[in-house]
C-alpha cells in the first residue's frame, strides 16, 4: 500500500472510531434516560405497597435515586466503563456484571455458530443459483427461499423442537446446559436455536448474492474476459465473485446484527440461559440496571460487528476510503 493510501486509511478508521465512540454515547444516554422516566418507583415496588414512605424515601436515598438525572447518568457511565453497572434489584444485589458474565457467552456463541451457518450455505447456494439462471435448480432454491424468508425464527424454532426434540429425540427441550457445565452438550443442544436463526437470514443472503452476481455478470469486463479466453469458472470466481461480495459483505453485516436481535427471541423457544433470557426476565420485573446493561452490551456488539465489516470492506474496495 502507498504512503497516500495509507493515509487514508488510518484517516477513514479515525473517522469510523469516532463515530463508534459518539454512536455508543448516544445509546447510554438514551437508554438511561428511558428507564428512569418510566411511571413508577422501583423502591415502592421492591419493599411492597405496605411499605411507609420513610422506609421508601430511605431505600430511594439508599438506591441514588433522589439524585438529579444527569448526575445518575454520569455516575452510572463511569461504572459502565469500568465495568460496574450497578446491582440487581431482581436478585438481591448481586452485581449486574456477574450476571452478564454468565450469560453473555451463550448469546455470542449462539450468534456465532449461527453466523457460520449462514456463511457455510447461502454463499454457494447464492452463487449456484447465480449459475443456474433459469434452471430448474434455479427455481428451486427461488422457491425454498421465499418458505422460508416468510417463516419467523421463533415459528422454526416450535417447529424444531416439536420435530427434532420430541419425536427423534435428538435433544431434549428445556433441558440447555451452560458451556461452563459441559460445552460438548452445550454446543449439541445450541446447534438447533442456531439453525432456527439461520434459515431465514440464509434465505436472504442467497437471494441478494444471487440478484448481485447476475448483475455484475452484465456489466462489460465480464464480457471482456470472456474474449480472452477464460473459462467461465475462472470469470465467475476470480472476477466476478470478488465485485458481487463488495455489496453483499454490507447486508451480511446487517444480518449479524439481526442475529443478535432474533437470538432473544429464540433462546425463550428453546429455554437457552443467554441475554435474551436474562433482558426478558428483567424487563417484566422492572430490574432496569440490568435491562440498561443488557441493551448496552448488544449495542456495543452490533457496533463492533458494523465497524470490523466496515474495516473489512474499505480493503476489499479501496474506493471507500477516499469516499
Amino acid at each position: 500500500m502507498s504512503r497516500k493510501g495509507t493515509k487514508q486509511t488510518m484517516k477513514y478508521m479515525l473517522k469510523k472510531i469516532i463515530t463508534l465512540i459518539i454512536t455508543l454515547l448516544l445509546v447510554s444516554m438514551v437508554t438511561f434516560v428511558a428507564f428512569s422516566v418510566i411511571p413508577g418507583d422501583i423502591a415502592t415496588t421492591k419493599l411492597g405497597p405496605s411499605a411507609t414512605p420513610e422506609r421508601v424515601e430511605a431505600l430511594r436515598e439508599e438506591m441514588g435515586l433522589n439524585k438529579p438525572l444527569p448526575e445518575r447518568y454520569v455516575s452510572w457511565l463511569k461504572g459502565a466503563l469500568s465495568g460496574d453497572f450497578g446491582e440487581s434489584y431482581q436478585y438481591d444485589g448481586v452485581p449486574v456484571s456477574s450476571l452478564l458474565n454468565q450469560r453473555l457467552p451463550v448469546t455470542v456463541l449462539l450468534a456465532v455458530m449461527s453466523f457460520i451457518i449462514i456463511l457455510v450455505l447461502a454463499i454457494p447456494l447464492g452463487i449456484v443459483s447465480a449459475r443456474k439462471e433459469g434452471t430448474w435448480i434455479d427455481t428451486l432454491i427461488n422457491m425454498l427461499t421465499q418458505i422460508t424468508m416468510a417463516i419467523p425464527a421463533f415459528f422454526l424454532g416450535m417447529i424444531i423442537t416439536f420435530f427434532f426434540g420430541l419425536i427423534l429425540k435428538f435433544f431434549q427441550p428445556g433441558k440447555f446446559v451452560m458451556p461452563q457445565e459441559n460445552l460438548g452438550r452445550c454446543l449439541q443442544y445450541l446447534i438447533f436455536p442456531a439453525i432456527a436463526i439461520a434459515i431465514p437470514k440464509i434465505a436472504m443472503v442467497v437471494k441478494f448474492l444471487r440478484n448481485s452476481v447476475l448483475s455484475e455478470v452484465k456489466k462489460d469486463y465480464v464480457r471482456t474476459a470472456y474474449s480472452k479466453g477464460n473459462r467461465t469458472k475462472k470469470v465467475l470466481y476470480i472476477h466476478v465473485f470478488q465485485n458481487a461480495l463488495i455489496p453483499v459483505i454490507t447486508f451480511i453485516a446487517m444480518v449479524a446484527a439481526e442475529i443478535l436481535a432474533g437470538s432473544i427471541v429464540v433462546e425463550q423457544v428453546f429455554n437457552v440461559t443467554g441475554m435474551g433470557r436474562l433482558l426478558v426476565t428483567a424487563i417484566t420485573n422492572r430490574d432496569y440496571p440490568i435491562v440498561q446493561a443488557v441493551v448496552l452490551y448488544i449495542t456495543v456488539l452490533v457496533i463492533v460487528i458494523n465497524f470490523i465489516v466496515d474495516m473489512l470492506y474499505q480493503f476489499v474496495d479501496p474506493r471507500v476510503r477516499t469516499e
